[in-house]
């Protein structure tokens, strides 16, 4: 008696050998991370882009590249230009100062010296000369961080 050579012995043939599963492939099982990347990098472009355009105020003198840290804890001067351009400093609003009388008034004021933050607040009815006449004597005394305040737009 011998041995039975046939397709039954565990050859690659037949029923039991060759490939399992049927042909069938396996569930892949990793997370492609390529579009996640790419929509991070999209993401990433627009608000680098879209982040200078959020600022409302309108810089007047930018700081130089050895200047001093900006005090945070101290309150920067406010000169006020109203629509008839009468000016008024801080929350003052019954004490008129002539253009004459700025800087003077200022260099009171500024405990920093020229180092003093000042914002200049126009009323929208004032003509852009005089507003730019009080901003000229400010910058000519000595003055450098000097900045014009805004309002955020309001509607569409």
């Amino acid at each position: 008696m011998g041995m039975s050579a046939g397709p039954q012995a565990g050859g690659s043939g037949g029923r039991r050998g060759g490939r399992r599963g049927g042909g069938r492939k396996a569930p892949v099982s990793e997370i492609n991370v390529t579009p996640l990347v790419d929509v991070m990098l999209v993401l990433l472009i627009i608000f680098m882009v879209a982040a200078p355009l959020m600022t409302t105020g309108v810089p007047i003198d930018l700081p130089e590249t050895q200047a001093k840290e900006m005090n945070s804890d101290t309150k920067p001067i406010t000169v006020s230009i109203a629509k008839d351009g009468q000016i008024y400093f801080g929350d003052e609003t019954e004490v008129a100062v002539p253009i004459d009388e700025v800087v003077p008034k200022l260099q009171a004021m500024a405990k920093a010296g020229a180092e003093e933050r000042i914002f200049v607040r126009g009323d929208a009815g004032t003509e852009y000369g005089q507003i730019m006449a009080v901003m000229g004597r400010i910058q000519a005394s000595g003055y450098k961080n000097i900045g014009l305040v805004t309002q955020p737009e309001t509607g569409g």
